[in-house]
């Protein structure tokens, strides 16, 4: 075998992709300047000479025009800015030629000057005519001022008044055509009327003097705003854009004569490419009864690798039921290590109720029933004498009477106390069946007192309380009925309640308080609390606190956090907690959105922030 032979394939691989890389190369930079950008780039440049000849032809009609509106000159100067933002985005690319730099430079130059003269043209332009307006309202009130005057100097007041309107006139003339003459006929007519007034009352020589100060101020501020006009227009704006628009006209000339070398590059390139593909094809028809020959090899070895391929998807398969059943088996162990400790922790006041029951049946005053019955057996045959004579029979209706009242209260608080153990167990069932559907099964909304929900939860941790003498601070807010799972509530309360506790358990050297906490929140979230005042939460446990698992008592598991912070999130709210470290206690926070059943609020209890040991 040649060397040729060897590494025929792998230099027609290189010699491929050589001619791909390059191809791709021309392309790129074939399409490196859009036609697209040079024609929008034509356009906003046209379109702002357009502007710019509007302002002009705006300059030109506030030159002829009564009414100087100054403020239709800014409309094409905001949209002019806009445009020119745009125009310098497309192009963004020639930010590095010296030559475009200085083209813009001298069309915002032209623009910032441009923009200067027109705000003095404003500034003259607003004094100028308020004169001008001015002007017949000072010719009126020099005439009202004069008529007292005009009954006994008629002809003095007339002059007058002639003297003012010619005046008035003479500046509104100067005001539409500035010229010499007419400057020096209006000061001939300020001079005149200055020497009439020496003659008028003093009175009336305020409404004169401020004729001729409005006058003064035409003569003075026309020729100013007429020159402001004139400068607007000459300032090269129209220019500086036909400079950017050669720059951008040869830039696309010799873009397009690139662009026409790489097309021929792009040919020679293509040509190159189809020998190449047509001594590849050459190449495969050659190959093609070699490839025929090893069909049947192959398609043996293919039967072969099918076989073994099956085998290992049966594998697999086998592999993949053992894991799915390995991932359940685990599943339903935390499934079911958290039912005991939810149920543990709800066995706790099923064991204190059933301990009361039992003791009351044991004290029960029914036992002494047997022995009154015993007794009025004893005298069957004289039972009247004996009830009516007897000292022992005279006590039995009294007796009786005491005996009844004594059942009925033994009775109620033994109803009561299994009423509490009915709660107890129904809780338990639905916390096993809460356990079941955490994978996300909707639960059952119910109207709830959450007051009355805290106090069950309290009173099923009413045993472990009272036996480390815990105090329980209670701080109820208003709050109004809603709409909640009871039991996830009860099953999270029961938690942190016990939890509080314990945290609290080994306290010696100041009151084991803990303070249960209701209220509304921007009246759109529950929030219930549970503080205590004991060991504190170390900074390096806050974030492995709701783990499962993680726990920093000796006998505890970690499966009741990690449990409520699950049906926390399945009622679209949060558990949280905070502590400022070892020693300075804690307080585990529930928020759920609040849905309520009507928006009025239930009375706050009347223990409401009120000590009550449990």
């Amino acid at each position: 075998m040649t060397l040729w032979s060897r590494y025929r394939g792998h230099a027609l691989v290189t010699l491929f992709v050589i001619l791909v890389s390059f191809l791709a190369f021309l392309l790129m930079k074939s399409n490196a300047r859009e036609t697209s950008t040079y024609f929008d780039s034509r356009d906003l440049i046209r379109q702002l000479k357009q502007l710019d000849a509007r302002l002009d032809a705006k300059i030109i009609k506030t030159r002829i025009s009564d009414e100087y509106n100054y403020n239709l000159l800014a409309i094409p100067t905001a949209d002019a800015s806009r445009r020119w933002d745009q125009l310098v985005a497309l192009n963004s690319n020639l930010d590095n030629s010296g030559i475009w730099q200085a083209r813009k430079k001298a069309y915002l130059d032209a623009t910032a000057e441009k923009n200067k003269v027109i705000e003095q043209f404003q500034a003259h332009n607003t004094a100028l005519r308020d004169d001008l307006e001015t002007l017949s309202s000072i010719e009126d009130t020099i005439q009202t001022d004069l008529e007292p005057y005009s009954v006994e100097h008629p002809v003095a007041t007339l002059s007058v008044l002639y003297s003012a309107s010619k005046l008035t006139l003479s500046a509104l003339e100067y005001a539409q055509h500035v010229t010499n003459l007419k400057a020096d006929k209006v000061e001939r007519q300020i001079q005149h009327l200055t020497t009439q007034k020496n003659s008028l009352p003093a009175a009336l020589v305020p409404s004169i003097d401020r004729l001729i100060d409005q006058a003064n101020v035409v003569v003075r501020e026309q020729p100013l705003v007429n020159d402001l006009l004139d400068r607007i227009g000459f300032i090269p704006v129209a220019a500086s854009l036909d400079g950017i628009n050669e720059l951008l006209n040869e830039n696309q000339r010799r873009a397009e004569l690139q662009d026409r070398q790489y097309q021929i590059y792009l040919s020679v390139c293509a040509a190159l490419m189809a020998l190449l593909v047509f001594y590849l094809i050459i190449r495969q028809l050659r190959s093609y009864a070699l490839i025929n020959q090893m069909n049947s090899a192959l398609q043996a070895a293919n039967e072969r690798l099918e076989q073994r391929v099956e085998e290992r998807t049966r594998e697999l398969k086998e592999a993949q039921s053992e894991l799915m059943d390995t991932a359940r088996t685990a599943g339903m162990a935390e499934i079911a290590t958290n039912v005991l400790h939810n149920v543990g922790n709800v066995l706790n006041s099923v064991n204190i109720s059933a301990d009361l029951v039992t003791r009351k049946l044991r004290a029960s005053k029914v036992q002494g029933l047997g022995k009154a019955v015993q007794l009025m057996n004893e005298h069957a045959g004289d039972l009247g004498d004996f009830v009516s004579h007897d000292e022992k029979g005279k006590l039995l209706p009294a007796y009786f009477n005491q005996l009844v009242a004594a059942i009925d209260t033994e009775h109620a608080e033994i109803v009561q106390e299994l009423a509490q153990l009915s709660k107890s167990v129904d809780h338990i069932k639905e916390i096993v069946a809460t356990q079941q559907s955490y994978a996300g099964a909707a639960k059952l909304l119910e109207p709830l007192n959450i007051t009355d929900l805290l106090e069950d939860a309290l009173r099923m941790n009413t045993g472990a309380l009272n036996r480390h003498k815990v105090t329980v601070l209670k701080d109820y807010q208003p709050v109004p009925t809603i709409l909640g799972d009871k039991h996830r509530l009860l099953l999270i309360m029961i938690n942190l309640i016990s939890n509080a506790k314990y945290a609290v358990s080994d306290l010696s050297n100041r009151e084991r308080d803990i303070t249960l906490g209701v209220r509304v929140v921007d009246g759109k979230t529950l929030r219930l609390s549970v503080k205590d005042e004991g060991e504190g939460i170390a900074p390096e446990n806050m974030k492995r606190l709701f783990t499962h698992g993680f726990t920093t008592r000796k006998d505890g598991h970690g499966f009741g956090l990690h449990s409520c912070a699950l049906a926390a999130v399945e009622m679209k709210g949060r558990l949280y907690a905070h502590s400022d470290g070892p020693g300075k206690g804690a307080v585990f926070t529930l928020e759920i959105p609040l849905n309520t059943v009507h928006m009025k609020e239930e009375p706050a209890p009347a223990n409401t922030s009120q000590l009550s040991a449990y």
